[in-house]
């Protein structure tokens, strides 16, 4: 993701969400709030690590496609290995 400005500030920008989020579910445990609210917010938390998560393998599959060999000289990783990790996320 090195270079990609816009991916990067998306990915962050997603994660603070859901920093505040968790945040959030761990007040709302502290609270004695309702199951019910306590599991829609952890599912929005999860949602929003998936959506990062997802960002960063796409990201770096089209970096991987576009530019063959990373700008350091070090190999990108492989369409399998991104497979790999998009799975992870699954």
């Amino acid at each position: 993701m090195v270079g990609d400005e816009e991916a990067i500030s998306a990915v962050l920008n997603r994660l603070r969400r859901a920093q505040g989020q968790l945040a959030g579910v761990i007040s709302m445990i502290e609270q004695g709030r309702h199951c019910k609210d306590v599991v829609t917010q952890l599912a929005a938390v999860s949602r929003a690590l998936d959506r990062a998560g997802f960002k960063i393998v796409a990201t770096g599959l089209r970096e991987c496609i576009a530019e063959g060999t990373a700008a350091d000289g070090q190999r990108e990783m492989s369409v399998d290995e991104l497979e790999k990790l998009f799975l992870a996320l699954a």
